[in-house]
């Protein structure tokens, strides 16, 4: 059965740690396991991390750049090489690939999402595989993935993926950092959102010197990846063929359940591809209307406002305390929302002189996170 494939790898395990130079041996390894897959009639995508460290060793540099001009020039360094190492090395095999270099804003717009997922398509029927990696030599930090975990799990979801491989510098999730806990607890298999939940307050652990994302984001891009319906797999990057036995069925890694019944397409770019522009801070019967008998939220609601913003843009849905309970579109602005908070819906057109929409944010457009 054709399945299709994401494999992301991290900085941690595509450089040796002691020098930060390329650990080609890997990176082989990796190549022929994703051309195996191939093989076998999947679909197959790769995210990779690396730029900023190979830039590193080719500049030489011996500690990741701070600002974020100087990390944009040192990628500018780096991803040319990896890319040429890569096409090198499936060229060797037979195997087509393709750069695909994307920033956060590629996501935003709602035509410009819809493109990636074309040409993602595209390239999946040409059987090609994609390689793809943030374009850190233009992206602004404000739209700024953050993390490769973030945009594998992104990715993942865009093209609705069977499999999430997150590659990573330890075999699976521990309870703690088994290099300095040694009874630390190996987890096998996470269930369910909760688990998952309880899993990101635990999980503090910053990565490696050379990458981005210690567990947490890992963890994080799990829970993006299970609600697109996505199973997802964080395991040893050293090894890469271990992918193919966790196909098969060997009980390798740490495996996160999907859930049954995925978020929609429209609903999963409104949590994880908008940036949101500010926060509403509701009460407990909007909680309650909004989480568990799925409505739309009203003005009345709403205790404060944090942020600008326009009509149609992405915001955070907050409890008291801060905690983020969903995402959605607005229909009205911040500062209309400052003057109609706390009011009823029919009192809307004589406080603003218009009529205006009767939810705040509809629930078509409002998504539990």
């Amino acid at each position: 059965m054709t399945q299709t494939i994401v494999v992301k790898i991290g900085t941690s395990s595509l450089t040796k740690p002691e020098t930060g130079q390329l650990a080609l041996s890997t990176i082989a390894n990796l190549a022929e396991t994703l051309c195996h897959l191939k093989q076998q009639g999947h679909r197959v995508i790769l995210v990779s991390s690396g730029a900023v460290g190979v830039g590193c060793a080719r500049l030489g540099l011996t500690q990741r750049p701070k600002t974020i001009a100087l990390k944009q020039a040192v990628a500018a360094v780096g991803q040319g090489r990896l890319m040429r190492i890569y096409e090198d090395l499936f060229t060797t095999l037979n195997q087509p690939t393709a750069q695909v270099l994307l920033t956060r804003s590629d996501l935003v717009e709602r035509h410009r999402y819809l493109n990636v997922y074309n040409t993602f398509q595209e390239l999946l029927a040409l059987g090609v595989i994609p390689v793809v990696n943030e374009n850190d030599t233009v992206a602004v930090e404000e739209l700024k993935f953050g993390d490769n975990d973030t945009l594998s799990a992104l990715v993942a979801s865009l093209v609705e993926a069977d499999w999430l491989f997150i590659l990573t510098d330890v075999d699976q999730l521990y309870s703690a950092d088994p290099r300095s806990v040694p009874d630390a607890r190996p987890i096998s298999l996470v269930n369910n959102l909760k688990e998952l939940t309880q899993l990101q307050l635990q999980t503090t652990s910053p990565g490696s010197q050379w990458g981005t994302g210690g567990m947490l984001t890992k963890i994080s891009a799990a829970r993006i990846a299970v609600a697109a319906g996505v199973r997802t797999v964080i395991t040893q990057g050293k090894f890469p063929d271990n992918i193919e036995r966790i196909l098969q069925g060997e009980p390798l890694g740490t495996h996160f359940q999907p859930q049954p019944e995925p978020t929609s397409a429209r609903k999963r770019w409104i949590a994880y591809g908008l940036v949101p522009t500010g926060k509403l801070y509701l009460d407990t019967g909007a909680i309650a209307a909004i989480t568990q008998a799925g409505k739309s939220l009203l003005a009345a609601g709403i205790k404060s406002v944090e942020g600008e913003f326009e009509p149609q843009e992405a915001v955070q849905l907050c409890d008291h305390q801060g905690n983020e309970i969903a995402r959605g579109l607005v229909n009205y602005s911040s500062q209309e929302l400052e003057k109609i908070r706390g009011c009823h819906s029919q009192e809307i057109s004589t406080i603003l002189g218009f009529v205006g929409a009767e939810t705040v944010i509809h629930r078509d457009n409002l998504v539990l996170t």
